[in-house]
Formats: C-alpha cells, sequence, structure tokens
C-alpha cells in the first residue's frame, strides 16, 4: 500500500477545497479503506472525488464507477419513491397503511397510518419469528410475516427504528399502488431521469463493480457494551438488531445484492446519491413538489428511540438535521444515515446535498466521525 498518502482522485471546483481536505483526512486519520464523496449544488455536481482501495485487501483500487452497499442510505431513495406517489395523489400518508395492502390489517393493525410506518412508529421494527439473512431476499415471505404480526409497541406512541423491516413496509405499499417494485419505480422514475448510477436489485452484470465491505470489528471493551445494552433493551430492539444479528459482511454475497431489500441494500455512488437529493433540494421541482418535499421534512415529533436509543426525530422516511445538526447546521436540513458510515443529506435552503460512501463500516449507526468531517467541510465550503 506504501506509506504516502492516499491518491485523491475527481474533480472538486474551487471553493469546496475544505470537502477534499476532510475526504483526505479520512484516510489519514481515520483508517478509512475506499471510499468516495459528493457535493451538488444548485443542481450541479462541485465534488466528486474517490479514493483508496474497493476490498479490503487492497487489491482492487476504488474506480469512479465502484458501487457500493450503502446498508440504511438507502431509505432516503426509497423514501423518496414513496412520496414521488404522494406527489401525484396516488398515497395518503394519513390513510391506513390496509387500504392500500388490505392484509396489513391483521393483528390489531386496521388503523395503523402510512405515516406511522414512514416515521418509524409503527411498532414493527423487526420480526416476531427467528429470521435468517438469506429470508430477506424473499419478498413475500417477509411482507407475510409482517402482516399478520402484532406491533411490538403501541402504533404511534413512541420511535423504534424499523431498521430492516422499513423497506418491507414502504415497499410493499409502493408495489401495491404503483404496480412494480420500489426498485423499478426507482429506476424508472428516479435515478434513470436523473442518470443516478443507483439501484435497488443489482443486475449480475453490475456485480464485479461493487466494493466489498469489512464488516464492524468491535473491541473487547464494544462487545462488552454491546452485550451491556442488549441486557436491558427493549423487546423492539433486539427484533429489530439481533433478528438476525447483522455485522455488515453480508452484503458481499451475492444473492444479498442481488434481492431488493429497501431499507439496506442499495448499491450506490456518493455522485448517485447526491444527485438524486440534489435534485430535491434545488428547487426545481424536478422529482418532487416544494409542497411534498415540506411534508416529507416535517417532523413526526422526537423521541429517545426504542431501537437507537438516542433521541431523534424523523419525517416522513428521513432524519432531521435538527438541533443535534445531523446533516449540518441547518435544523430543517434531512437526509439518512448508513450502518457503519455511509450517509446523504440535503438542505434546500442552502440548495445543496451531499454523500459519502465507504467500504470500512464502523461502529457509529448515526453521525460517524468520517459523515462529519465532510459535512463539517461542506459548511465551510458554503461560508466561503
Amino acid at each position: 500500500m506504501g506509506d504516502g498518502p492516499t491518491e485523491i482522485r475527481g474533480t472538486c471546483e474551487p471553493g469546496f477545497e475544505p470537502v477534499r481536505e476532510a475526504f483526505a483526512a479520512n484516510f489519514a486519520e481515520r483508517g478509512e479503506i475506499g471510499a468516495s464523496v459528493a457535493v451538488v449544488a444548485d443542481g450541479k455536481p462541485v465534488v466528486n472525488l474517490w479514493a483508496g482501495w474497493a476490498d479490503p485487501a487492497r487489491t482492487r483500487p476504488w474506480q469512479q464507477d465502484t458501487l457500493t452497499n450503502v446498508w440504511s442510505t438507502t431509505k432516503a431513495v426509497t423514501s423518496l419513491s414513496a412520496h414521488l406517489l404522494m406527489d401525484r395523489g396516488e398515497l395518503d400518508p394519513d390513510a391506513p397503511v390496509a387500504r392500500y395492502w388490505p392484509e396489513f390489517a391483521q393483528a390489531g393493525k386496521a388503523d395503523i397510518p402510512v405515516r406511522s410506518i414512514m416515521s418509524h412508529q409503527s411498532g414493527l421494527t423487526g420480526l416476531a419469528v427467528p429470521a435468517s439473512v438469506t429470508d430477506y431476499y424473499d419478498w413475500e415471505k417477509i411482507t407475510g410475516l409482517l402482516a399478520t404480526q402484532e406491533p411490538l409497541f403501541p402504533p404511534g406512541t413512541a420511535s423504534g427504528y424499523q431498521a430492516i423491516t422499513f423497506g418491507y413496509l414502504v415497499g410493499e405499499v409502493i408495489r401495491r399502488i404503483a404496480g412494480q417494485t420500489c426498485g423499478q419505480l426507482i429506476a424508472t422514475e428516479i435515478a434513470g431521469p436523473l442518470g443516478a448510477d443507483f439501484h435497488l436489485g443489482l443486475a449480475e452484470a453490475d456485480l464485479g463493480r461493487c466494493a466489498d465491505l469489512q464488516g464492524v470489528r468491535p473491541s473487547e471493551n464494544e462487545q462488552a457494551q454491546l452485550a451491556q445494552a442488549y441486557a436491558n433493551a427493549h423487546p423492539a430492539a433486539l427484533a429489530a438488531l439481533l433478528n438476525p444479528a447483522l455485522t455488515g459482511d453480508e452484503a458481499n454475497e451475492p444473492g444479498w445484492r442481488m434481492a431488493e431489500i429497501p431499507a439496506a441494500n442499495g448499491h450506490a455512488t456518493a455522485l448517485s446519491l447526491a444527485t438524486i437529493l440534489g435534485a430535491v433540494a434545488d428547487g426545481s421541482g424536478r422529482v418532487i413538489s416544494a409542497a411534498t418535499l415540506e411534508k416529507a421534512r416535517t417532523g413526526q415529533g422526537r423521541y429517545i428511540d426504542l431501537v437507537l436509543g438516542i433521541p431523534i426525530e424523523f419525517g416522513l422516511g428521513y432524519g432531521l438535521s435538527g438541533a443535534d445538526h445531523h446533516y449540518g447546521p441547518n435544523p430543517a436540513a434531512f437526509g439518512h444515515d448508513g450502518f457503519g458510515g455511509s450517509a446523504v443529506g440535503a438542505d434546500p435552503e442552502a440548495g445543496v446535498a451531499f454523500a459519502y460512501v465507504m467500504n470500512r463500516m464502523g461502529m457509529n449507526l448515526v453521525d460517524d466521525p468520517r459523515k462529519m468531517a465532510v459535512i463539517g467541510g461542506v459548511y465551510q465550503s458554503l461560508a466561503g
């Protein structure tokens, strides 16, 4: 690998050097293996950088078109596909889920509104029966189980992060309305028209472009902390995080990459993510109207999330920047983080969107230091 600094490739417009510096520091100071970062301002890419290695063994250089499994950062695009249907008047967030998905009405869920599944307040944080990773490849099995399951807490009374189930809940509503899967809708209505290299359900021909992830490697101290946390965890957290438990390495399997898991297996470049949310943040109304965007980023209540264990507020499918500045200093900025460190965010007031994707997975579920460094660089650049 050599002892010199990592070669940063790509483009960075004048004035956005702080983003490049933060990106370089992720390699020099924060143990990065391979990554890409992108910023889109007023609908135009101003940063598109990549560096490092596409595999932990450091045998394949990261390329401009290297795709990465971005885990829950996927939720930002899945949510946008639902907002597209809202924008067209085909999906009402206040309607019961069962209006679109009649089987969902079982086990006392007849009145749960779409708003609750999109803001992580449905009580369906995970499955109540034992599940394996390969079960996630079976759409009918997972949606069938969720349709018959009772909520793990009273819906609408708390926030319980739907780590994986979010994608099946929202995705099945999308499928029932649109007559196509969430991945197909994204390809035809969002990624395709925007020229964004984002995929939910990867084609076999694209497998060779994928970065291999290095899953989380907790230290003994971190393992002890996790054990303590799980010992005191709400059943909703155990269902979300331990059934099955994921390390991140699962995403290297072809079966995972080619399935549709709309909460967790989007494959993307940083530029594709920034392009998609950039088209939402630039005021153009190309994807959704300003009115729908405001509904998407309207807070649904701040809670100490039963799964994440931190105070957080979600809009409809997005995390809000809020007082903790998860996506920069504007409390009205929004986005989504992915397990291990990836993220996408948008600030419509500034007309900017940014994304970071990588293959060395860290322990943070939100606000990975590498992501926060990049966001700091973005706003330093905007401040001039």
